[in-house]
């Protein structure tokens, strides 16, 4: 979180390099690691499409920090389904290597992940409906707020409150009857 939200887009919006850098340094990881549980292959690529699409429309933004993190993942979904859209009509692409991954410092995400198992942990989110992991991973991954994901999906709050009880409740039958401890 940025202490000094306002004044940092006032001046991203007047064109400031470094202000337009720390709203990226703040969310970069969450959106990666959202599209990264979302199945894309080629993070880095969807996720500079998603930056260059907030950059380039902020001046249009109003609201605080929880809203313009919200207003991050609407455009990250959107990109994502724009993704899933026109890849269904390209040759797939190479898949996600995490040792090939040069970033200095490992996220709380890949962090979680490795102690899961990042395969272990997409297939449990396979067997979710859409409607559920998507809930789940802006709920998780992204850190988002019942509201803020409500806004996302654009559901009602008790809808997306609904559906991650029941993805949570689906995740741990599954647990439970494979007897995985975690």
């Amino acid at each position: 979180m940025i202490d000094d939200f306002g004044p940092v887009l006032a001046r991203a919006r007047a064109g400031s390099a470094e202000a337009f850098t720390l709203l990226y340094e703040d969310l970069v990881r969450p959106v990666a690691a959202y599209l990264r549980a979302r199945g894309v292959r080629d993070v880095d690529d969807l996720t500079s499409e998603v930056f260059l699409a907030v950059f380039t429309s902020v001046g249009r933004f109003t609201g605080g920090q929880e809203q313009f993190r919200s207003w991050v993942f609407t455009i990250a979904r959107r990109r994502l389904v724009d993704h899933w859209r026109s890849s269904s009509r390209t040759v797939p692409q190479e898949p996600y290597e995490p040792d090939d991954d040069d970033r200095s410092t490992e996220s709380a995400e890949d962090q979680a992940l490795d102690a899961l198992g990042e395969e272990r942990t997409l297939q449990l989110l396979a067997r979710l409906t859409d409607d559920q992991r998507e809930v789940l991973v802006l709920r998780i991954v992204a850190d988002l707020t019942v509201e803020q994901v409500a806004e996302v999906v654009g559901k009602r709050s008790g809808a997306v409150k609904a559906l991650q009880r029941r993805a949570l409740s689906t995740l741990r039958r599954i647990v439970e009857s494979e007897a995985v401890t975690l």
